[in-house]
């Protein structure tokens, strides 16, 4: 798998500052996608790439795509959390290219949160974290 460079980080950025409007008013969604180290080992770029052309194919201009390190779910990566407006925030798990779009579609763009990829509570305690 190529490293990643600054280089690769930057084009994503602007890719992404070309297709988005980043005015939090006028956002009705958030969606973060882990881009730490783990995560670009696990695919992340392909999910953030795939997210990103989609979005621009679907002219949705009404949602914040950003960026986070480590959450420390490694194992789980690529990790993205949605945020909608006046709903809990939901993290979604072991993302490829087509379940990201797949996030986009149902939750963003349908409202129906993708339970089959959303981390619950209960997977995330039972390693016997509180």
């Amino acid at each position: 798998m190529p490293r990643v460079s600054i280089n690769d980080l930057n084009k994503i950025r602007e890719s992404a500052k070309s297709v988005l409007t980043l005015r939090t008013a006028q956002a009705r969604a958030r969606i973060t996608v882990n881009m730490g180290d783990c995560s670009i080992a696990a695919g992340s770029r392909n999910v953030m790439r795939a997210l990103l052309e989609e979005i621009e194919n679907r002219n949705v201009t009404d949602v914040i795509v950003t960026v986070t390190g480590c959450t420390g779910l490694c194992i789980r990566e690529p990790i993205a959390t949605v945020e909608v407006e006046g709903q809990a925030p939901v993290k979604y798990t072991d993302l490829n290219p087509g379940k990201i779009v797949k996030v986009l579609e149902d939750h963003i763009l349908e409202g129906r949160v993708v339970s089959e990829y959303a981390l619950t509570n209960q997977e995330h305690n039972a390693g016997g974290e509180v």
